[in-house]
């Protein structure tokens, strides 16, 4: 066990245990969290404060976090996507997240129910990190260009040259925000308000 996440557990901020911030917000599911931590090293891992939750490591690599938000504490699995999850007990933390997977609870009796679930959940997380596996992202950057950020490139051979020099984070950020509007018009004045932004080498959220 380690003294941070134990500091965690108790007062329910990771960030007071690394910074000494008493201003955090405190979550309130430390007994799911205390059980989940026990799951979990049963199963063999080592244990680290990571970002300000627990995070549990094989070999030095990142297996998984246990963290507390709001509504709910998870059990958040770095290369879920290579988990089978054949009962679809795994979410995705975000309708865009390719690598990571999460359990959800809000209840210790369903951590309690699920425990031999989980377990064989982590020890396949292990056995993927062992086996070295790696997920493929190359979908991830084989990005769709909306028309309209075409039709700019084609008007614009900076502007392309500029965008083809962002890192592919940066690229991929920009492509989701221009094709999340339904309507053309929309599209394209998204593309005409950010254009300098990427002329100018910078991120969507720089």
């Amino acid at each position: 066990m380690n003294p941070k996440v134990n500091l965690y557990l108790r007062d329910g901020c990771g960030r007071c245990a690394l910074y000494k911030t008493p201003e955090c917000k405190v979550h309130t599911w430390k007994e799911e969290l205390v059980h989940l931590r026990e799951i979990i090293l049963d199963c063999g891992l080592e244990e680290e404060l990571k970002w300000g939750v627990a995070c549990y490591t094989y070999g030095k690599k990142n297996v998984l976090l246990l963290s507390a938000l709001k509504d709910y504490c998870t059990l958040s699995f770095f290369k879920g996507a290579l988990l089978k999850d054949d009962k679809g007990y795994l979410e995705k933390p975000g309708k865009n997240s390719q690598a990571a997977r999460l359990f959800k609870f809000t209840k210790v009796r369903d951590i309690i129910d699920l425990e031999p679930v989980i377990k064989a959940y982590v020890c396949e997380a292990i056995e993927v990190e062992k086996a070295g596996l790696k997920i493929d992202f190359k979908a991830k950057n084989e990005l769709q260009l909306p028309e309209e950020l075409k039709q700019k490139f084609r008007e614009t051979p900076a502007l392309e040259k500029a965008f083809n020099g962002l890192t592919p984070g940066r690229q991929r950020g920009y492509v989701l925000y221009f094709s999340g509007a339904k309507q053309s018009k929309t599209r394209s004045a998204r593309i005409e308000k950010y254009a300098q932004k990427i002329l100018d080498g910078r991120g969507f959220h720089d």
